[in-house]
């Protein structure tokens, strides 16, 4: 039997190969007997684990299947879960697992291929912290896992738009001129939009149900947003808005059909959320994330933070009432809320950005271009390649790494060396490069951030000039 192990966000396998029906009552059976054991520790207290489950689904190749079959192994634990009437977000699952005050699982790859499905476990409105999900993996194949023959079905669309107009102003939509359109990706989100904007204002595409997802990864990077930016030149739109499979990231096409990166997107909501909406606290974002909203940060006196990848570390701050506002170099967002909500959201992020251009009557590239004069450019690129081997221990990975750096990079001197999640090199002046190594595949993750694409080029090359000889990279 496959190992069913938690990731940076959930457990994810080949459907078929790995991710069965057999493994996903396994892996059921596992959150059950943790959050049973968590509900005895806990006695009488009231925890995040007390209250009934709801599980969910994306529009994967069975994901409702699979959920069904999640539900009845938890009714057979006598946990009270809920299976949501429709495919919904991510997010929608955290916000239930808030105001229920129970666990919550949503059935999901996220932006993997299609031939892939996943699981994601959600504790009080975030997710699960690692000591939750180890504590699942901890009691994978100890129970038997049974199933109950009757379930409960209920709908939680409504809340969860009467959630995400609790949280934007959609007064403020209404004096946008121009029509957006909005890429689902064939994913969970799709037609919420309209629930928000009138039809007059709204273009829709790839909202169709197709678990193929038209051949493109539902992630909403450049390289995935052909059909979004040919539908925002054609209609003349206002800006394309992107959201990934299970709608909890957020990606942008400008007015001219130009894509933005998340590390020109996030420095553009940090600004707003402190300038119009008067957000205070500290800043934090992956280490993987750009320079900018560190330069924000510094200017507005507000605190900053780099984390390691992994949306968990930043909703954990977010959670414990230690930051404001967090980002991650995958499109994912999130900023303080009264709900208690500490998760990324793409639904919500399209919503505020909307908001953005409404309040300030400007077009994404104009948005931008207000950051990148106050506050420099950004030329961001990642790359993504095989190795020979997995690198075991980051650590030694890193040390050796650091006795290869020369003095100075791109003629400026190195100003910091972070090594919380592989290594990153900062550069004076802010131009940075990041070389990160899965810890379970054969690859390495190399990210470069400057001022000019040329630079930027010449950090990549660098980096798989000192990687490659002692990893066999290609």
């Amino acid at each position: 039997m496959e190992p069913i192990k938690f990731g940076t966000d959930g457990w994810r396998g080949m459907i078929a190969r790995d991710f069965t029906f057999e493994s996903v009552r396994r892996a059921a059976q596992a959150v059950a007997d943790y959050v049973k054991d968590e509900q005895i520790k806990a006695g009488r207290r009231k925890t995040p684990l007390s209250g009934p489950m709801v599980v969910g689904y994306d529009r994967r190749f069975q994901s409702e299947a699979f959920a069904r079959e999640i539900v009845q192994v938890l009714e057979a634990n006598r946990l009270r879960p809920f299976l949501l009437a429709e495919s919904l977000p991510t997010p929608a699952v955290s916000f239930l697992t808030r105001r229920l005050g129970g666990a919550g699982v949503m059935v999901t790859a996220s932006h993997n291929p299609p031939a892939y499905n996943g699981i994601k476990l959600k504790i009080d409105g975030r997710s699960a912290p690692e000591g939750a999900t180890q504590g699942v993996e901890a009691w994978v194949n100890r129970t038997a896992p049974t199933r109950a023959p009757e379930i409960k079905v209920k709908s939680f669309r409504d809340a969860y738009l009467q959630y995400l107009k609790s949280r934007a102003d959609l007064s403020k939509l209404r004096r946008l001129k121009r029509p957006v359109v909005v890429d689902y990706m064939h994913g969970a989100a799709s037609g919420l939009m309209a629930e928000f904007l009138p039809a007059r204002s709204l273009v829709e595409v790839r909202a169709a149900h197709d678990p193929l997802f038209g051949g493109v990864n539902p992630e909403p990077i450049e390289a995935n947003l052909g059909a979004l930016s040919e539908a925002v030149t054609a209609r003349k739109a206002a800006a394309g808005l992107a959201l990934d499979g299970d709608a909890d990231r957020f990606g942008l096409v400008d007015e001219n059909g130009s894509y933005l990166t998340p590390c020109q997107v996030f420095p553009m909501l940090a600004l707003y959320l402190i300038e119009r909406r008067k957000l205070k606290g500290k800043i934090v974002q992956s280490v993987s994330l750009g320079c900018l909203a560190e330069r924000i940060a510094k200017d507005k006196g507000l605190p900053f933070e780099q984390l390691p990848v992994g949306f968990k570390y930043s909703a954990e701050k977010l959670a414990r009432g230690e930051a404001v506002l967090a980002g991650e170099e995958s499109g994912g967002y999130a900023w303080a809320s009264k709900s208690g909500v500490a998760e990324r959201d793409g639904m919500l992020t399209a919503l505020l950005f909307l908001e953005m251009m409404a309040v300030t009557g400007k077009t994404p590239s104009q948005l931008w271009k207000e950051v990148e004069t106050r506050y420099g450019a950004s030329h961001y690129r990642r790359l993504d390649y095989r190795i020979h081997r997995p690198v075991a221990d980051k650590a030694l990975f890193t040390q050796k790494l650091v006795k290869k750096l020369p003095k100075k990079i791109l003629n400026r001197p190195i100003a910091e060396l972070i090594s919380i999640d592989g290594l990153k090199i900062v550069l004076e002046g802010g131009a940075w490069l990041l070389m990160r190594p899965s810890g379970t595949e054969p690859l390495m993750r190399v990210y470069a951030e400057s001022a000019a694409p040329e630079s930027t080029q010449v950090l990549l090359d660098l980096a798989k000039k000192w990687v490659a000889p002692s990893l066999g990279a290609h």
